[in-house]
């Protein structure tokens, strides 16, 4: 069982710093962040396991961390006050072709990346950008001012016919 809760408050001290972090640590991962992420699991391993390098030690400590990841994933589904806290919000970065700074500034994003998210979305400037949003999983969401909102028809629901017999 001390393995156990070890690892629960290894995982839960990871999840907590992670976030104080910010969101797009995490979904944009540069060679220094994954060698980052690669040493810190290996400086918590000890913390969970303690002196017990069994096969079934590992096991335990893996089996603890997976269940603790699923129920950890039902609240945040579950409570939308612990998914805000957690995840976040999404931020919009840019409107109508303007910056919006203090949101820039919250999510440390300087403009040489802002200026890179939006060519890697095929937008020459910052100035044809209609909409852009950093969203809770870190992603940068980008709609150029050329966007086309296609109209989408409904379909007919096929009848069902019932078989009798």
């Amino acid at each position: 069982m001390e393995i156990v809760f070890r690892s629960i408050a290894v995982y839960v001290f990871i999840v907590f710093a992670i976030r104080l972090f910010g969101k797009r640590e995490v979904a944009q991962l540069s060679i220094t962040d994954l060698v980052f992420i690669l040493l810190i699991a290996n400086a918590v391993q000890s913390a969970m396991v303690g002196q017990n390098t069994t096969l079934i030690g590992g096991l335990v400590a893996a089996a603890s961390l997976f269940i603790i990841n699923y129920l950890f994933g039902v609240i945040l589904f579950k409570s939308k006050r612990m998914s805000a806290f957690f995840q976040g919000h999404p931020l919009m970065l840019i409107y109508e072709g303007k910056e919006v700074e203090h949101n820039l500034q919250k999510a440390r994003i300087s403009q040489d990346e802002l200026e890179q998210v939006v060519r890697e979305h095929g937008v020459e400037k910052i100035s044809d950008v209609n909409l852009a949003v950093l969203e809770m999983d870190g992603n940068i969401s980008v709609l150029s001012k050329n966007f086309k909102h296609k109209s989408v028809r409904k379909r007919r629901a096929h009848k069902v016919v019932a078989k009798t017999e």
